[in-house]
This record gives structure tokens, C-alpha cells and sequence, in this order.
């Protein structure tokens, strides 16, 4: 699960990490209020205004309706609306976004890091995720934070640093002390990024996050060292044990037909591809999806049934696969070890019924317990279905489906 920045920094002062202080708004009025009330508290009349959506290059990114960026730095409460008025509402389009973009329903507006002091600034990188290959977590960080991290990261690879954490004993002392010597500092400097290093991984397993990325990672005028933004991915498996947070998802920022799925259990992510695929078992989705492909088509969807296939999934299934204009035909692909094909069959056909005439081709493939059973009852059915036992009929059919 994603969070917004101002949601992911809130959690993070809850573990002492330092953040850029903001208030999130919806309105320009709530923003123009929102800006008089930092520059009291800080006594600055620089403050800046960020786009808040689930992706990263807001910077750079730019609003379609207004060619506005998703990130601003005012200095009078008129600026502050002005900004407001072009990000709020409006289709932020970033890197990570694609053309589509995003929609901007909140901004957040933080205060000014930026300002004069004894010593130089200075924007570092820093984010800490698991390495699936060595079975540690992982904090990568650089000296180059800022907008440009990503060509950094592929011009200059060397400039990234990689510190592995055993899971069994944390983060020690003087990891994090590496990490805030390999960065430059030294003096007050230092022993903040060692106490902020430290903190941010307990956050990190606290809240079974899958990924924080800290961007820019800050150092001020005054040797403080700040998280400017905040990206923070949860293990959805993980909510069960943190209730207060499972409450921040935002809907409005995912594809509506994944959220659809998801309140049916299903394991759905959409694809550009023409057949839709309905599957028990993320192996054998990755598998069907192989086969389409060679088959001459392209898999429209991930989605994976689970072992507890039966008429109530099938017609969701069926349901939210059909809302893709794109496909043009759908293949289900069922092995019958926890369920019985069989009950599969009589699933797809009582769905089948309920939703009336499916103009675009349906294979069904069901092997495993009572498969010869399913293809008679399928057979029998006088439905337009075409069913199949072997993986390789199934490929065929899907064939002439797309020709």
C-alpha cells in the first residue's frame, strides 16, 4: 500500500525522524490559511506547495491544465493560491505517472528548509528496502539527491551506496556511522544523520514497510538533517497488524478495476494485452500468460482466482475482465488440486447465465480433480464456451480466438 508524503511523514515523527513540516489541504482557502500559519511558526515567508499523488518526479512533472509543476516555492499568500489554484484539481503527469497522469485532489504546503545559515546545504539520497537476492534489508544512499537521482543512478552507478542489514540484528551503530561518513559530514551534522539512519529503520520495520525512500534527505544551514519528502510502500499482508494505517489507503489513486477485484479477493493488475486471463495460482498465471503470448496474443490482465474458485469469483472474474474494451477473448486456465473442476465448470456456467450473451470467445482449460467431468458438464452446456483439458488446446484455441 502506498501513502501520500504528508501521511508517510506523520508516521515517521512518531519515530523521531525529522521531517520538512507541512499541512495537507484540499482548497486554495485551506491553503492560503495553511500558509499564514508556517510563516508565524517559522517566521519565513517562503513556503512551498507540493502536489500530493502515489508518484515520484512531481518536480518535473507538470499539471495538463494549467502547465504547472507539482512542486512550488512561494513567498506571499498570493503566490500560495496561485499555485493552489493551478496543482489542486488539475492532471499532474510525471515520469512515473505515464500520459494518463494522475489526478491532484490534495497539496501539501511544508515549510522552507532552504534557508540562510553558518554552513552550505546540502541534498543526499537515502532509502532503505529489501534485497530479495541476498534475504536482507537494504539502505542505498548517495551524496546526489535531488530531482536527478535516477540518471545518477544510471550515469554513475558509483555514486550509490549499498549497506545490507542482517535481519536478525538490526541496523548496528556503526553502520549507521558509515553511512553518515561516507555522505561528507561531520561534527552536529554527523551525529544527526547517525541518530535520523537509526530511527528511520526502526520506522522501516515497524510498520512492515516494503520500501522508504527519503528524497531529498537534507542537511540545513543549521546542521540539521531533514526528510524534504517521503515515499513509503506498506506490505499489504502486514495491515492486519497495524489497523490505524490500513485506514490511510487512498483509493482515489488506484486502478479502479484492481480495487473492484480486490474486494472480491481476487489478485487482479491490469495489462495492455487482448486476452483476458482467469487463473487459480500466481505460477500458473505467469505460465498462461507465457502461453498466450506464444500463442500470438497478449495477456490483458493478471488474475489469480485463488484455490477457492467458485460461481461468485468466476462472474467477478468474468465481470471485471469484460470491462477492458480491449479483450478479445478470455481464457481460463483452473487446476483442480484444493477445488474440484467440476464445481469450476458449473461456476462458469452459472456466471455465464447470469451475465447473459458474451459476445467475445471463452476457453476454458480445467485439469486436475474431475476434469473429465468439468469438460462434459461444459460441453453439455449449449454455451458458446470451448473447453479444453490439455495446455496445448487451450493455446490453440486462443489462437484462432485473436487471429
Amino acid at each position: 500500500m502506498n501513502l501520500h508524503e504528508y501521511q508517510a511523514k506523520e508516521l515517521l515523527k512518531k519515530f523521531n525522524v525529522p521531517v520538512q513540516e507541512g499541512i495537507a489541504v484540499e482548497t486554495v482557502a485551506a491553503a492560503e490559511e495553511a500558509y499564514r500559519q508556517i510563516k508565524t511558526e517559522t517566521n519565513n515567508k517562503f513556503a512551498v506547495v507540493k502536489a500530493q499523488i502515489h508518484a515520484g518526479g512531481r518536480g518535473k512533472g507538470k499539471v495538463i491544465e494549467t502547465g504547472m509543476n507539482g512542486v512550488k516555492v512561494g513567498k506571499s499568500v498570493e503566490d500560495i493560491a496561485s499555485f493552489a489554484t493551478g496543482i489542486l484539481g488539475g492532471t499532474l503527469v510525471t515520469i512515473q505517472t505515464g500520459e494518463a497522469g494522475k489526478k491532484v485532489n490534495k497539496i501539501l504546503v511544508a515549510q522552507d528548509v532552504y534557508y540562510d545559515g553558518p554552513n552550505p546545504t546540502k541534498e543526499l539520497y537515502l532509502s532503505i528496502l529489501l534485497d530479495r537476492a541476498k534475504g536482507q534489508n537494504v539502505i542505498m544512499y548517495s551524496t546526489e539527491g535531488g530531482m536527478d537521482i535516477e540518471e545518477v543512478a544510471h550515469s554513475t552507478p558509483e555514486k550509490i551506496f549499498k549497506e545490507l542489514v542482517h535481519p536478525s540484528g538490526g541496523l548496528l551503530p556503526f553502520q549507521a556511522r558509515k553511512i553518515a561518513f561516507n555522505f561528507g559530514l561531520s561534527g552536529e551534522a554527523f551525529k544527526n544523520c547517525v541518530k535520523f539512519v537509526t530511527n528511520l529503520y526502526k520506522a522501516y520495520v515497524a510498520l512492515d514497510a516494503n520500501m522508504i525512500e527519503i528524497n531529498p534527505f537534507f542537511k540545513t544551514s543549521d546542521e540539521k538533517m531533514i526528510a524534504v519528502d517521503c515515499k513509503m510502500n506498506l506490505d499489504d499482508n502486514a495491515l492486519m497488524r497495524h489497523a490505524e494505517i490500513a485506514q490511510l489507503r487512498d483509493i482515489t489513486e488506484e486502478d479502479p478495476t484492481e480495487v473492484e477485484a480486490g474486494q472480491f479477493n481476487l489478485n487482479f493488475v491490469k495489462l495492455d494485452g487482448n486476452v483476458g486471463c482467469m487463473v487459480n495460482g500466481a505460477g500458473l498465471a505467469m505460465a498462461t500468460m507465457d502461453m498466450i503470448k506464444l500463442a500470438g496474443g497478449e495477456p490483458a490482465n493478471f488474475l489469480d482466482v485463488g484455490g477457492t474458485a467458485n460461481a461468485q469469483t468466476v462472474e467477478a472474474g468474468f465481470r471485471i475482465i469484460m470491462k477492458d474494451p480491449n479483450v478479445k477473448a478470455i481464457l481460463i486456465n483452473i487446476f483442480g488440486g484444493i477445488v474440484r473442476c467440476d464445481r469450476v465448470a458449473a461456476g462458469v456456467i452459472e456466471a455465464y447465465n447470469k451475465l447473459g450473451n458474451i459476445e467475445i470467445p471463452i476457453i476454458v482449460r480445467l485439469q486436475g480433480t474431475n476434469a473429465t467431468e468439468a469438460k462434459k458438464l461444459i460441453d453439455e452446456s449449449g454455451l458458446k464456451v470451448q473447453s479444453a483439458i490439455l495446455l496445448s488446446e487451450a493455446a490453440d484455441l486462443v489462437k484462432l480466438a485473436v487471429a
